[in-house]
């Protein structure tokens, strides 16, 4: 079925963010004598705030009563650095010019709040492109539940079965999956070569890497 409707997680895809979530965390972790290893990070990328805090203090066997205290630092600090400091990857500009002038409906969906989805929005200059923004904040599920991605098909009054999703983390590519959408995966360097990703339909090493070809794919 040929599809007409691209959804784009955010956080890692979009915008080189993931290390900036990563330098805040581990400051609101410090506090609680915890550090993780950087596969302990890569691991459970993908998730809420309040679901990734509430993860590692009980693994690490911390008073879950400092859940929304450490959440609400973690996202202040974020975002903070986001603003400050994120940059956009290679690409960005490049597929959603692709996309536009191939008249696919955009939207966006991810498990950061929406108050950084506006910062990123407008660093990177995308607001114009995106006909749906949808944060799993609010939600009663985040990834790699679907709901997000199914919110924001609804919103773009698009067919989950005609969606394309775009993802760079093992949860997202499940919550795309689980929606029954195509999914393309562009996974960080250091976590390419894991077999896990062949349950996406493409793998890029950069959103560099989609043109028209790998648009045909999906028609």
């Amino acid at each position: 079925m040929q599809t007409d409707t691209v959804i784009f997680d955010m956080d890692g895809l979009l915008i080189d963010s993931e290390p900036l979530w990563e330098e805040a965390a581990a400051e609101v972790l410090q506090e609680f004598n915890i550090q993780l290893t950087t596969e302990q990070f890569h691991n459970t990328r993908g998730l809420r705030t309040e679901e990734w805090i509430a993860h590692w203090l009980h693994h690490f066997k911390k008073d879950l009563r400092f859940v929304n205290d450490a959440m609400e630092m973690i996202i202040k600090k974020a975002t903070e650095k986001i603003d400050s400091h994120g940059t956009g990857m290679p690409g960005v500009q490049e597929i959603f010019a692709l996309l536009k002038q191939h008249h696919y409906k955009i939207g966006l969906a991810t498990s950061s709040p929406m108050a950084v989805v506006h910062v990123v929005a407008g660093k990177l200059n995308i607001g114009h492109y995106l006909q749906a923004m949808t944060s799993a904040q609010f939600l009663k599920f985040g990834k790699p539940h679907p709901e997000v991605y199914l919110a924001c098909a609804a919103e773009l009054q698009s067919s989950p079965i005609k969606c394309i999703c775009f993802e760079d983390s093992f949860n997202g590519m499940i919550a795309a999956k689980a929606a029954r959408m195509k999914c393309v995966v562009v996974p960080d360097q250091q976590m390419r070569h894991q077999p896990r990703w062949n349950a996406a339909d493409l793998q890029l090493e950069s959103l560099l890497n989609f043109g028209e070809n790998e648009l045909k794919l999906f028609h």
